[in-house]
């Protein structure tokens, strides 16, 4: 499938020339609630050494809300771009980009391992993915990048808002009673209230949501 990019920028860029892309991009990212309930939900993950220059991507489909798998992929890429923290997008983006490449089609709405507007710019990897597909994203972190937060109940579903420089950015997530909590951010055409719903639904028994926990499993699984 060829995936339709409506946002288009070089990928061979400076630390600093990347983050002025970032400063640019945020101002097009939407921030709204779905306009039909999702049918799919994708997952899309990475693996490989954080410093080297090689990534496996993989991304799944699955069916929603009964997260019934769907379709597969897998891919390795060559990745110049160093892990700098803030600009992950640029080093992941271009091995997620090229496994939805290999997908019949692309979900209805397509969960990120990483930041969606809870990152210093506003432009974590699911809000710049997002954007550049023109397709509804959610960023599902297991570390907090930026921001702060109130106490968190230990119950499956408690959260609550993750606030940074006065803006509410996110929400600290209570995937599962007992386990650390999930950072979820909206990247691109979600509002935070359906970014922590659809989190939540995808979570049956597991802290990370389905779609994410079988795509970190393909990414990491040997070739």
């Amino acid at each position: 499938m060829l995936v339709p990019q409506t946002v288009h920028h070089p990928w061979d860029v400076t630390p600093e020339e990347a983050i002025a892309l970032q400063q640019r991009l945020a101002g097009l990212v939407r921030l709204e609630p779905l306009s039909t309930p999702p049918r799919t939900v994708g997952g899309v993950d990475t693996a490989g050494d954080p410093f080297g220059f090689r990534l496996r991507a993989a991304a799944v489909v699955l069916s929603f809300p009964d997260l019934q798998l769907l379709e597969a992929a897998r891919t390795e890429v060559d990745v110049p771009f160093p892990y700098i923290r803030g600009l992950l997008t640029f080093r992941e983006a271009p091995a997620i980009l090229a496994v939805l490449e290999l997908l019949d089609s692309l979900p209805d709405v397509l969960l990120i391992d990483g930041q969606g507007l809870a990152h210093p710019r506003r432009m974590g990897i699911a809000s710049q993915v997002g954007l550049l597909l023109d397709r509804p994203t959610i960023g599902c972190a297991k570390k907090r990048l930026v921001g702060t937060h109130g106490p968190l109940a230990d119950h499956k579903g408690a959260a609550v808002d993750l606030v940074h420089q006065g803006e509410v950015v996110g929400a600290v997530l209570r995937s599962r009673a007992g386990v650390k909590p999930l950072f979820i951010s909206p990247g691109h055409r979600t509002d935070l209230a359906t970014a922590r719903e659809i989190a939540l639904a995808c979570c049956p028994r597991y802290r990370l949501p389905e779609p994410l926990r079988l795509a970190h499993t393909l990414a990491g699984a040997p070739a």
